[in-house]
């Protein structure tokens, strides 16, 4: 796909929506104030709730954070590019539109050769997920094309590879913590730290330090609830995901524990629900045993809050 359009306008100062390995962004220059108050504008986002910087290469970390602890590079060499983003000390220079106002910045680079090759031609970019704030996350370009208009300018890189945000770590403290969970696990990062390493997503702070951490978010129409054990799936007006069933029927999903691939389907199975009209989805409990059980788990639990 020629990018040409996307970088002129990205640097003309307008808004493009991209894909990445986790979902789609809604990307916008980091230095230029008026981009990203677009973006706060189409979300309909709240202005204190602080955005993730992407870049393209390790070295732009520099021109936005200071103090870089030695954890960071060690997560660096492991996972990045991927789904990791990295909470540090923000430089004076770094625009409080990005950062709420805090003294911290959060950066990512990520996993998706469109969104790379994007950002390393038109410079850093604020991305928060393309979508209405609250509702679910887009995963594929026409949900983008959803919640904005079938014009909006986006990128279209198929569905995304894994679904849900990425985590968040704050290393700005004594003890690292995970301020959102995602596909990159704390046992994944406790072993490459080989320290311990704190799980802070349970509240909502006053003055969140991470996207997903104050504000319902995740939520389609349809009401959001766990299945009750022994709970029947025969509810016509229902969307049932879960991991087994006798029934076999249009509204009931099977995923045999196979919790990459729900959690790759989670948001598109929420806008299924309300492009089907079904007043309900209902999802079966799961086990801890894959490493994307808590980012799974968290999203589901915003959605039902």
């Amino acid at each position: 796909m020629d990018l040409k359009r996307y970088i002129s306008l990205i640097k003309a100062g307008e808004v493009a929506a991209f894909p990445t390995e986790t979902v789609y962004g809604l990307g916008a220059d980091a230095w230029n104030p008026d981009a990203i108050a677009k973006v706060f504008e189409i979300k309909g986002r709240p202005s204190d709730n602080p955005l993730i910087v992407h870049i393209s290469e390790e070295s732009q970390i520099e021109a936005f954070a200071r103090d870089i602890p030695a954890a960071a590079h060690q997560l660096i060499e492991a996972f990045w590019p991927g789904p990791l983003t990295l909470v540090l000390h923000k430089k004076p220079e770094v625009l409080d539109a990005v950062t709420a106002g805090l003294d911290t910045v959060a950066l990512r680079m990520p996993d998706h050769e469109k969104a790379l090759a994007l950002i390393s031609q038109s410079g850093p970019l604020v991305a928060p997920s393309a979508n209405k704030s609250g509702s679910p996350s887009p995963t594929k370009a026409k949900h983008v094309h959803t919640d904005f208009g079938d014009d909006f300018p986006v990128i279209d890189g198929e569905a995304t590879r894994i679904g849900l945000e990425s985590t968040v770590i704050d290393l700005t403290q004594s003890v690292p913590a995970i301020l959102r969970p995602g596909s990159i696990s704390r046992k994944q990062i406790e072993d490459v730290l080989e320290t311990f390493v704190e799980e802070s997503f349970f509240h909502q702070p006053e003055k969140p330090r991470s996207p997903g951490q104050k504000y319902s978010h995740y939520k389609p129409k349809a009401e959001v609830r766990w299945l009750e054990e022994n709970e029947s799936t025969d509810d016509v007006r229902t969307l049932y995901l879960v991991q087994s069933s006798s029934v076999i029927s249009s509204n009931v999903i099977q995923y045999n524990g196979e919790l990459d691939r729900m959690a790759k389907e989670l948001y598109d199975r929420f806008r299924e629900a309300d492009l089907e009209n079904f007043s309900t989805v209902a999802i079966q409990p799961f086990d801890d045993s894959d490493p994307i059980f808590g980012a799974l788990k968290n999203r589901i639990s915003k959605a039902i809050g």
